[in-house]
């Protein structure tokens, strides 16, 4: 079987896992603000996934080559976005944070569209780069600028958790396309001065870093979401609770439809259920890479692994953060979590991915 087939089919079976977790996962919140269980549900089939399909098949059908010549107009047109998120009444906030852009009763996620066009941007740059990607001031010094730039805006949000995801996905792409390695330790070093710093002047990321050194401390406060958490995925043992039988849910587990789902997951489905998601989404790596590693053109070799890796990296930062393993940060669980653009994206994604495939 063909490798895009194999995307695909684990795509399809992450989504209807995902909705079968989600449906679980979100009825308790669902009826205490909305009063109908199936509200996040019915809100993720449509417009989330509805739109997603058509996304997968348009992205799957156009050449992927042709994304070259709208690589820059989309990356312009999204920092507009990621600006226009601070300028009221189109863009709002939630939670403490201003990410949202609300245009006719629809809210959507530009940090979620970033993904694709800064991934489509750098295939496409680095592709004409390819002679001079090791030089400082032509391959090194812009990427470090570009990022900048992105790191900033993303920042400011404040996004911490989409960030690393973006950053790291244009690191290892930057590997792979040739560049030295000591341009690539200095960028990670870079990147730890950031975090010490960002987290030297945010009291609450600095807590966040002292919870995860020691989850213990502050169970009643900036350690309840990772504490509950471990209780959900520890109290599903080998089999789990069973579908819909979560207790955590009931009020105890924040953002049990978003960040915590892995956990909730966990507890229903137990650690078998765990590790078929985790080995889902290796599955989906492995001929995602390959996809990469065959394609014909260096624009669709940068290409296939840019789009695999954000998923990829995002779905282990969620995994691994909401299980206690890296410092806790708000990241969505690819296919899974509650979230129309965030689906969107992946879905197109994945058409794009297949599309390289069918190309060679």
């Amino acid at each position: 079987m063909n490798s895009y087939r194999w995307i695909e089919i684990t795509t399809f079976i992450l989504i209807v896992l995902g909705l079968a977790i989600l449906a679980s996962s979100g009825v308790v919140l669902s009826y205490k603000i909305y009063g109908n269980n199936y509200y996040y549900l019915k809100h993720q089939i449509f417009p989330g996934l509805l739109l997603g399909i058509a996304g997968f098949f348009i992205a799957r059908k156009i050449p992927h080559q042709k994304l070259k010549k709208i690589a820059l107009p989309l990356l312009v047109v999204t920092i507009a976005l990621l600006v226009a998120i601070f300028f009221d009444p189109v863009g709002f906030s939630f939670g403490g944070a201003r990410r949202w852009i609300q245009l006719g009763g629809y809210s959507f996620q530009p940090a979620e569209i970033l993904k694709i066009s800064f991934v489509i941007y750098l295939a496409a740059w680095m592709e004409k780069r390819q002679n001079t990607i090791r030089n400082i001031s032509l391959g090194f010094l812009p990427f470090l600028v570009m990022s900048g730039i992105i790191a900033f805006l993303l920042y400011l949000q404040p996004d911490f958790g989409t960030l690393g995801v973006i950053l790291i996905t244009g690191l290892l792409m930057f590997f792979v396309a040739g560049s030295k390695i000591t341009h690539i330790i200095t960028t990670i070093l870079l990147g730890i001065i950031f975090l010490i710093v960002s987290a030297k002047i945010s009291p609450y990321r600095f807590n966040r870093f002292l919870t995860f050194l020691n989850p213990e401390q502050d169970l009643l406060g900036i350690g309840y979401q990772i504490n509950q958490a471990i209780i959900a995925i520890g109290s599903g043992g080998l089999f789990g609770l069973g579908i819909g039988q979560s207790r955590q849910k009931y009020n105890y587990l924040p953002e049990p439809i978003g960040d915590s789902i892995f956990a909730i997951a966990s507890e229903e489905m137990g650690f078998i259920g765990a590790l078929i998601i985790i080995s889902l989404f290796l599955i989906f790596g492995y001929f995602g890479y390959k996809i990469s590693k065959n394609a014909p053109t260096e624009f669709g070799k940068l290409l296939g692994f840019g789009l695999t890796s954000w998923i990829v990296v995002q779905a282990l930062i969620n995994i691994t953060a909401i299980s206690g393993l890296i410092p806790l940060t708000g990241v969505p669980l690819p296919f899974i979590s509650f979230g129309g653009t965030s689906l969107i994206m992946a879905l197109i994604s994945v058409g794009i991915i297949s599309n390289i495939a069918k190309r060679y």
